[in-house]
């Protein structure tokens, strides 16, 4: 993810161990989100697309968190996204998609009153 931000496990565990393979990863990140012709947000919004489908809770979470907190993404936007999830891979993504959401809409929204 754009800044070396990871979501695998183990990613940050390379650079101390294996910098050519840190390094490696590092370079496809750049390469992947640069921005050239769809620009971050779209690129984020297609990364949450694609979490969604496989409805990998930890990534999706990752994801939606990210997108709204660096990007300003809006939770409209991203039921937009999952509309074409539910069309693509079916209820289940669907609905474990939106729940998350809801769930990390809902601490976001908790921390800003705590704050």
């Amino acid at each position: 993810m754009k800044g070396e931000v990871f979501y695998g496990k183990g990613i940050r565990e390379l650079e101390g161990e294996y910098p050519d393979l840190y390094e490696l990863v590092t370079d496809i990140n750049d390469t992947v989100w640069n921005g050239k012709v769809l620009d971050y947000k779209t690129q984020k919004l297609i990364a949450i697309g694609i979490t969604a489908s496989r409805a990998d809770p930890r990534a999706i979470k990752k994801q939606i968190r990210s997108a709204i907190e660096v990007l300003g993404i809006t939770k409209e936007e991203i039921v937009d996204v999952l509309r074409v999830v539910l069309l693509t891979s079916g209820m289940p993504a669907f609905s474990k998609s939106l729940q998350i959401l809801n769930s990390v809409t809902a601490a976001i929204e908790e921390e800003k009153q705590e704050e």
